[in-house]
């Protein structure tokens, strides 16, 4: 029925319908005044007279450019510009062609028009919205919406707007004391989310939907659980990090996934220190195509950059984040450059060409069994890679280098740790020597990047199981790839040259208790629908990271989710002469004699004793 009417509701349709309302206006004034009597005022003419002023002003008007299913106060606004235009233009009518005409009936008719015109529109609308709730009710799904704030308010105008989704909502819940009871869009607050579970039983749902972009990942995790009942699907509103406007609609209710049972607050950056140094800045992105180096891309493209270059040696992910930020940047100057970090010719060419002023140095090995495997590939681009890019930028002048490292390096058990130690020594050396301040960055693992463990699980998961847990007792740190990028930025621009900032990870998240919530969020039950093994670690791994060495100071900065670790360089002679060995190691692959060259090196790591072989060149460290 309603889709018959709005054809029925265009323009030369509607020009007709609205002529004929503003002549009704006019007889209705009249009787207003007059009561009984208002034929002996009443003239023709006036009718003839309105209906020629009517037809003009409405057909070079903007009314009929409205979608009156949608009415508000804005197509209200527009209805009363036209009547007082249309009731302008009668009395300069009535003046100029001294038409007899009592002048109280000018007042009553402007508020007529607007009654019968306002009213046929809006009408529309609420016989719209009576049908749709109509239909409404015979839907089957029943939704319960978790939350009564600005996204739940959205979520309820959109599921009501849209009854062909097939929702009806029953109520919500919110922990405000002061919203129970209270109504959003005739949908009453129901309780607190302690009901959740009595409210799906008594009321059937067959939906939730958790409408609470800011909460945190232990109150998404509550929420789910009380939720989590058997033939209920259990969705939800992204958080902020997804949607970056703050923008919320139907499209982006999805599944719970295990990075919001993970989810932290929102990061606050200091945006005047960031856009002080990359506005109208070229910006270097080793390893741009990767999980951190594609994001960090992403972020700095919002401060006004004068260029990005994606380097990477990847070229299937350089090319679609290069599609993708031409995309969402038009005016953007991208630069893609596949090549590598060892070759130091091909980074001098670079360098040379493009003049970059921030390097972020995200390119490197970082899973930890390959490289005890091949520990000659991890010298050749964790470290030598480093030294090249390092002394590059530094050559070339540039303003910050910033180095991605990692909670690996703290007391390293595994090649990959101590190889990325290694690279913030180099980078603190150079440092010592260079105008240009050059960082480094430490995090632990982020959610969803390539080669991490929820990938993992939820291939298992898909394969019918079983997850293998290399420990029941092994914990890491998690944040999501924009909270671990936003960071970094923050940390180059709070860098004054030297540091090794630590970000703040949170609490550790027991590895063990993560494949039980991605079971659980897959729809099965752990340890019926699927097992979870415990295979015992693997070379190289610790049962816990760390973020600080027993010896570092914790030193805290303006920004609360950032601090340094007062590390010490090493001394350049020190560290040249142990790069030269290393160098010459990997070139033939001597596994043990590296992994021994890097104890000299590191002398925080501690790999399996088995591999440490005796190296023949004397110890002259000062510092690691």
């Amino acid at each position: 029925m309603i889709e018959y009417l709005l054809k029925l509701y265009k323009k030369p349709r509607l020009i007709i319908i609205d002529l004929v309302l503003i002549n009704l206006a006019v007889l209705f004034s009249f009787i207003l005044r007059f009561d009984d009597g208002w034929m002996q005022y009443f003239q023709i003419n006036y009718l003839v007279a309105i209906t020629v002023i009517s037809f003009l002003v409405l057909y070079f008007s903007s009314l009929y450019n409205k979608m009156w299913q949608y009415a508000s106060m804005s197509e209200l606004y527009s209805i009363f510009k036209a009547t007082i235009i249309i009731n302008t233009l009668f009395v300069i009518y009535i003046y100029f062609f001294r038409v007899g005409f009592p002048r109280s009936i000018i007042a009553i008719n402007l508020m007529t028009d607007i009654f019968l015109l306002g009213g046929m529109r809006f009408g529309l609308r609420v016989l719209k919205d009576y049908l749709n709730r109509n239909q409404n009710m015979k839907l089957k799904s029943r939704v319960l919406i978790i939350g009564a704030g600005d996204a739940a308010e959205i979520i309820t105008r959109e599921i009501q707007k849209h009854p062909e989704i097939g929702k009806r909502i029953i109520g919500l819940v919110d922990d405000d004391p002061n919203k129970q009871s209270l109504e959003i869009h005739g949908n009453k607050v129901l309780g607190k989310s302690e009901n959740i579970p009595q409210l799906i039983e008594e009321y059937s749902v067959d939906e939730v939907i958790i409408a609470v972009p800011s909460a945190e990942g232990k109150t998404i995790k509550r929420f789910y659980e009380l939720s989590n009942k058997k033939d209920v699907t259990v969705e939800i509103v992204p958080g902020v990090y997804e949607i970056l406007k703050g923008d919320v609609s139907l499209n982006q209710i999805r599944e719970v996934k295990v990075e919001d049972l993970l989810r932290r607050d929102q990061v606050d950056l200091i945006s005047d220190e960031i856009s002080a140094y990359l506005a109208r800045k070229t910006v270097l992105v080793s390893g741009g195509g990767g999980s951190i180096g594609s994001e960090i891309c992403r972020q700095v493209a919002k401060f006004n950059p004068k260029k990005i270059i994606i380097l990477d040696i990847n070229e299937n992910t350089t090319y679609f984040l290069e599609r993708e930020l031409k995309n969402q940047y038009p005016e953007l100057d991208l630069i893609s450059i596949i090549g590598s970090i060892r070759d130091k010719n091909k980074l001098e060419q670079v360098f040379k060409k493009h003049s970059p002023d921030v390097v972020f140095h995200a390119a490197a090995h970082k899973h930890v069994p390959l490289m005890e495997t091949s520990p000659e590939e991890a010298v050749k681009n964790n470290i030598l890679g480093t030294k090249n890019l390092a002394e590059t930028a530094a050559e070339s002048e540039i303003d910050r280098f910033v180095l991605i490292s990692t909670d690996k390096a703290v007391n390293p058990t595994n090649v990959m740790g101590a190889s990325k130690r290694a690279a913030e020594m180099v980078v603190q050396t150079i440092n010592k020597n260079s105008k240009a301040k050059f960082m480094a960055v430490r995090f632990g693992n982020v959610l969803g990047s390539q080669g991490s463990v929820i990938p993992l699980f939820k291939k298992q998961i898909a394969d019918g199981g079983p997850i293998t847990v290399t420990h029941k007792d092994i914990t890491r740190y998690f944040m999501t790839i924009p909270e671990a990028s936003q960071l970094v930025i923050q940390a180059g621009a709070l860098g004054q040259g030297g540091e090794v900032f630590v970000l703040d990870m949170g609490e550790p998240v027991k590895i063990m208790e993560l494949a039980e919530d991605l079971i659980s969020l897959s729809g099965l039950t752990p340890y019926e629908d699927i097992d979870i093994d415990v295979i015992g670690l693997r070379p190289g791994e610790k049962l816990y990271e760390e973020l600080l060495c027993d010896t570092e100071d914790n030193i805290a900065t303006e920004h609360e989710r950032i601090f340094i670790n007062n590390l010490e360089a090493v001394d350049q002679d020190f560290l040249n002469k142990h790069l030269e060995r290393l160098s010459e190691l990997a070139e033939k692959a001597a596994e043990r004699d590296i992994i021994s060259a890097l104890v000299d090196l590191v002398n925080t790591y501690q790999p399996r004793r088995d591999n440490v072989k005796k190296v023949d060149f004397k110890k002259d460290k000062k510092s690691s």
